[in-house]
């Protein structure tokens, strides 16, 4: 990583907040391509944001989708047959219409079928990579991944393989932890805050990805890809968002199942005029490694 941490770039990019008055002024349509554990969670995350879900990942309807979506995520948490040939129809379908896809390499590392379709998938240019420490490390070529969808490393562990795997990719690279990281490449910014009752909810990972895309779909520019470097603001964006809401929930409850119900309520409250949504000490970033990544 970088030396100094800097914060007075930021004043020239949209705050959190208004980005999110931005997604409630006009809701992003987001396809997810997500596993059959989170979808209902997922789905429920971006209608309490106030973008809008739909869970298409139809073999033979999921690329004619995702040219018409404002954000495809491709989670390949229960690599099925069928969904596997679904996503990549629908990453065909975003790739066309300059549509931004987020990739969660779900698990990832030691179980053959979903890395071999992750580093597939990987290796056509995703907007965004957003998984664990143990998974981005596994997608990047630096680990053999977590166990199973925990990780058993931090992102600052794998910082010089996101930022190299975000080089390979031409993208952005969101790692979640206890303090999230987010790298284009050149540079890196970590998003504080949030609540370690995410970790016990199933989808509480997952659905972060969900609002990854839903971001992007904000925040795509007309007519072309979206810049590594706007997407990595895009998830940071979302980080942040997100890491809000899960605090206050945490704040008013006991135990995860109070808790789920709590974030959900508290992404719907979100007030884009909230200072917490304005540029902040819970955003930070600094000049990322120059150490070179491995291509997925």
């Amino acid at each position: 990583m970088g030396s100094v941490p800097c914060t007075h770039h930021l004043s020239t990019l949209p705050t959190p907040g208004e980005v999110l008055a931005r997604l409630r002024n006009n809701p992003p349509l987001v396809q997810c391509l997500t596993n059959t554990v989170v979808q209902q969670f997922s789905a429920n995350v971006l209608l309490a944001l106030g973008a809008s879900p739909a869970m298409d990942d139809t073999a033979g309807e999921a690329g004619i989708f995702a040219s018409i979506a404002s954000g495809v995520l491709i989670n390949v948490g229960t690599p099925h047959a069928e969904e596997s040939q679904a996503m990549r129809e629908a990453v065909a379908g975003a790739q066309g219409a300059h549509t931004p896809w987020v990739l969660d390499p779900v698990a990832i590392g030691a179980l053959p079928v979903r890395t071999k379709l992750a580093r597939e998938l990987g290796a056509l240019s995703p907007t965004v990579v957003r998984g664990n420490a143990s998974e981005v490390a596994a997608l990047a070529g630096a680990g053999d991944g977590g166990r199973g969808t925990d990780s058993l490393a931090t992102p600052d562990d794998v910082a010089h393989a996101a930022a190299g795997l975000a080089r390979a990719t031409g993208g952005a690279v969101a790692v979640s932890g206890a303090t999230d990281l987010i790298t284009d490449g050149e540079r890196t910014w970590r998003v504080g805050g949030g609540s370690v009752r995410l970790t016990q909810v199933t989808g509480g990972g997952c659905a972060l990805g969900a609002v990854v895309c839903a971001i992007a779909g904000v925040l795509r520019p007309e007519g072309r890809n979206m810049t590594a470097r706007e997407a990595a603001w895009a998830a940071v964006c979302a980080h942040a968002l997100y890491s809000v809401a899960a605090e206050r929930a945490a704040e008013h409850t006991k135990g995860p199942g109070s808790f789920a119900v709590a974030f959900l309520d508290h992404l719907s409250l979100l007030d884009p005029a909230d200072p917490a949504l304005a540029h902040t000490e819970r955003i930070t970033s600094h000049a990322s490694s120059s150490t070179e990544g491995t291509r997925p």
